[in-house]
């Protein structure tokens, strides 16, 4: 997936809200992630601003479903 497919995606979930739009991101960063690297996914959380609309912070792992927060 490019990453500006994966940012088109990402916006119209955010735009939605709710949990099954927070896991159909989390199914979406996880491909990012395996296709682009951490920094990729990062950018997106920010620019999306998932943050704020999923609690996805900058630096959370995704791996098929799930989201794994970093170390504090």
């Amino acid at each position: 997936m490019t990453l500006e497919k994966a940012r088109e995606l990402l916006q119209i979930q955010a735009g939605f809200g709710g949990f099954y739009n927070a896991n159909s991101c989390k199914l979406i960063l996880a491909e990012v992630s395996r296709e682009h690297g951490q920094a990729a996914v990062d950018a997106l959380i920010r620019e999306c601003q998932l943050d704020t609309v999923f609690g996805f912070a900058p630096g959370t792992r995704f791996e098929g479903g799930l989201a794994i927060q970093p170390p504090r």
